[in-house]
């Protein structure tokens, strides 16, 4: 990081601790910063709808904190936009399919408030090249996001291998997709995820398959300012309440009958019992409002990365920690 850039980071801090819960309060909207358009994630329809399971996170904490998962202001950004813009103040936010590393977490001023999606890197090949493995793609050109974590993964993954590989760069996943399609690389890498929506978008997905490997851990999550501890804590908990909503079965259509005549923990959840919402400066029913508006983890998967949407990616690692999977959210008490 440079120095002006660490001089932003700092400036930030100071200017913005401890007021983010206020500032949304008062003006009335969550101002969240997502991708310039990743089919399942983050994506404005021909209408200027927004939907994705970033989205969701962002009108999620807009349903906690307002009472309305509506009132939310989109600022899509490209990956190298997207710290700049969380650490200068521009957005309350940073909900773009963003993975959690060590260096972001301690060098950037920010704070990753949970994980909504484990992924990884992978690679997706013409199948006119015919290669069935990672491992056949010594000296080929490579089409890769500039700004990414999948960069230094790649990068990793071919010299452990002693491979070497051409990297063409693109700003937005839509060029990156676009230099695949138009044969000026051999292969895509990004996040598994990312393969599935940029396959969904070439004009013949059936010419394009995704590889066997995995060659990274890809934790993507929300991120937030550091030293603005209210502000962390209402959107980590924003991101539990979802996953703690699928456990315990309150979903969008039993949160009302919930509330008023469900188990203790469901009506804990829910805000009919005990004070969590007050603990957050929160209304007591602000877990209430994320499901009910919004939904529980596994409608917001399933309808825009699951079964119900073009991608069709199974649970995976993303199933609950009791289903064979490892989402978990931390006890809600």
């Amino acid at each position: 990081m440079t120095l002006a850039a660490v001089g932003l980071v700092v400036a930030a801090q100071s200017s913005f601790a401890g007021s983010t819960l206020d500032a949304v309060k008062k003006k009335g909207s969550v101002s969240c910063g997502v991708s310039t358009g990743l089919a399942g994630f983050s994506q404005k329809d021909e209408k200027g709808n927004w939907s994705g399971l970033d989205v969701d996170v962002c009108r999620s904490v807009a349903a906690a904190v307002l009472g309305d998962a509506s009132k939310v202001q989109f600022k899509p950004l490209t990956a190298k936009e997207r710290f700049l813009a969380l650490q200068s103040g521009e957005i309350d936010i940073l909900s773009r399919n963003t993975t959690w590393t060590h260096t972001r977490d301690t060098s950037l001023g920010l704070n990753f408030a949970g994980v909504i999606y484990y992924d990884g890197a992978g690679f997706m090949v013409s199948k006119k090249l015919g290669v069935k493995s990672a491992t056949e793609l010594d000296g080929a050109n490579a089409c890769i996001q500039a700004g990414t974590s999948t960069e230094l993964a790649i990068a990793d993954y071919f010299r452990e291998n002693k491979m070497s590989y051409k990297a063409i760069t693109f700003d937005t996943s839509d060029q990156t997709r676009a230099g695949f399609e138009s044969g000026r690389c051999d292969f895509l890498v990004s996040d598994q995820s990312q393969l599935y929506a940029l396959r969904i978008g070439l004009k013949d997905p059936s010419a394009a398959i995704v590889l066997p490997e995995v060659i990274s851990k890809e934790p993507l999550g929300p991120v937030v300012r550091q030293n603005d501890d209210e502000w962390f804590n209402v959107v980590k908990w924003v991101v539990n309440a979802s996953i703690e909503g699928e456990f315990q079965g309150v979903t969008s259509a039993n949160a009302k009958e919930l509330q008023a005549n469900g188990k203790p923990g469901q009506k804990r959840l829910l805000g009919s019992e005990g004070d969590l919402g007050e603990k957050l400066g929160l209304p007591a029913d602000w877990a209430y409002q994320v499901i009910k508006q919004v939904g529980n983890y596994s409608e917001s998967f399933e309808r825009n990365v699951g079964q119900g949407s073009p991608l069709k990616i199974a649970r995976g690692l993303n199933a609950q920690w009791n289903k064979g999977g490892i989402m978990y959210s931390p006890a809600m008490r």
